[in-house]
């Protein structure tokens, strides 16, 4: 990508696009488009086509998305389908209208069966049934990925997508009653340190093995592919390794500064036993995940501190 070039990130204030945003900015690109949600509504039709049109953007990133962990993507099932399915499909469809030639479109691992084989290949997508929780979600994202397949072979585009595995990092989510399990329990830590508690209550068995991606390490994986000129089919992105849930609530704990001890409620559900992404194909291209767990941990809580404490 020249650095001259103009590029339209969708969704940049969120997690994902905020830090999308600073890395195209870190790498020098200069030309950067964006647009809040009062600027422009993604899920009008006229209006986005009307905006690409006009802009004619040389890149475009889909980092827009509605998004929230197992209780959130259970509840809004209707919000979490019909939202996702229009944003990418104006997005998309008005990409082409516009000419736009090359595309990034962020998935999620949650597209891949529920009991499929550990760690996830990219090959088994659609080979089994979706974990029910968040299966809404999860197939608005499928028909992304399928948008763009679609239009790369029916009209020629170098449309690509990604499937990033968990997320965390600034501008996360830490409301209780809808975040992902990671800023749950920095959230969680830090307000038991506060008050003193000699206890901290983490939801299931602690268990379950899960993987966690610090989003910046993500952002630099969609630039890498966009700048390796990348033109088409899609990408596990993840940190290549996995930790169980007491091991990740213990370096939350270390972080956060909570001394005393960890408490499971066997009450709430532990979910599928793993999920791990096997990210060779996106390795055997050159890139990798370089923040560790701990140091992104502690850059997620000196954020958190910063935005709802501080």
């Amino acid at each position: 990508m020249d650095t001259a070039a103009k590029i339209y990130v969708a969704g940049h204030r969120g997690m994902v696009g905020s830090a999308l945003v600073r890395r195209l900015e870190q790498a020098g690109y200069t030309n950067i488009l964006t647009r809040t949600r009062a600027d422009l509504d993604l899920l009008d039709q006229s209006a986005t086509h009307a905006f690409l049109a006009q802009e004619k953007p040389d890149f475009i990133f889909i980092a827009a998305a509605i998004v929230g962990g197992i209780h959130a993507n259970n509840t809004f099932r209707a919000d979490f389908i019909y939202q996702n399915l229009m944003v990418e499909a104006n997005l998309i469809h008005g990409a082409w209208l516009a000419g736009v030639q090359r595309l990034c479109f962020l998935g999620s691992s949650c597209i891949y069966p529920r009991d499929c084989p550990q760690p996830i290949k990219e090959d088994y997508l659609l080979a089994g049934p979706l974990e029910q929780t968040n299966e809404p979600y999860a197939i608005a994202k499928i028909a992304g990925i399928k948008l763009c397949e679609s239009y790369n072979r029916q009209y020629g585009r170098q449309y690509f997508s990604v499937m990033p595995t968990n997320l965390y990092g600034p501008n996360d989510n830490y409301d209780l009653a809808n975040s992902h399990v990671l800023p749950a329990l920095i959230r969680k830590a830090h307000e038991a340190k506060q008050r003193g508690d000699r206890e901290f209550v983490v939801w299931g068995s602690g268990t379950p093995r899960r993987e966690f991606l610090y989003v910046d390490d993500l952002a630099d994986a969609c630039a890498f592919l966009m700048e390796r000129g990348v033109t088409d089919g899609f990408y596990n992105v993840g940190a290549g390794e996995d930790v169980t849930i007491r091991e990740l609530a213990e370096t939350v704990m270390s972080v956060v500064g909570f001394s005393g001890g960890i408490v499971f409620d066997a009450t709430k559900p532990d979910g599928t036993p793993r999920k791990l992404l096997d990210v060779s194909r996106l390795r055997g291209i050159g890139w990798q995940a370089h923040t560790s767990l701990h140091e992104g941990i502690a850059l997620a809580y000196r954020d958190f501190l910063a935005r709802h404490v501080g």
